[in-house]
């Protein structure tokens, strides 16, 4: 199995901020929803050319935003859980597959929540076990 993540249709992640995602344990059923980034924003220091070069008035920069892309190629998720089964079982046994491609980051969250509703993740046997970290499995148990 590919680390790649299946999607229904062709995109371009320069034109999204993230995307919602499923992974499903082929052999067990169970399944993990969650959200991801295509890309990270990093501050980091200016060079001395670069403080240099700043000319005009007012207080000078000291520090830039650089954008890099992240590790969602071959991301498997933020549950223990899940990344125990996949290190026992192999990456041949879950599917990766994107279930919304998101612009902002409030979408990203909102449609996490709505699917991880949807498919009703606190009550049945997934590897999610909060909703944005407000309702908790255990709290319904």
């Amino acid at each position: 199995m590919t680390e790649w993540w299946v999607h229904t249709e062709n995109y371009d992640p320069a034109d999204y901020l993230g995307f919602v995602y499923i992974i499903k344990n082929k052999k067990s059923g169970r399944i993990y929803i969650g959200k991801k980034v295509f890309w990270n924003n990093t501050k980091t220091r200016l060079t001395k050319k670069e403080l240099a070069e700043q000319t005009g008035p007012g207080r000078k920069s000291t520090h830039k935003v650089v954008t890099k892309e992240s590790n969602w190629k071959f991301y498997w998720g933020s549950s223990k859980e899940l990344l125990e089964d996949i290190k026992e079982l192999g990456t041949g046994s879950f599917e990766k597959k994107i279930l919304k491609l998101c612009k902002n980051k409030k979408e990203m969250t909102f449609f996490e929540m709505y699917y991880q509703c949807r498919y009703d993740v606190l009550t049945t046997n997934s590897y999610n076990d909060n909703i944005l970290g407000k309702f908790f499995r255990k709290d319904l148990e």
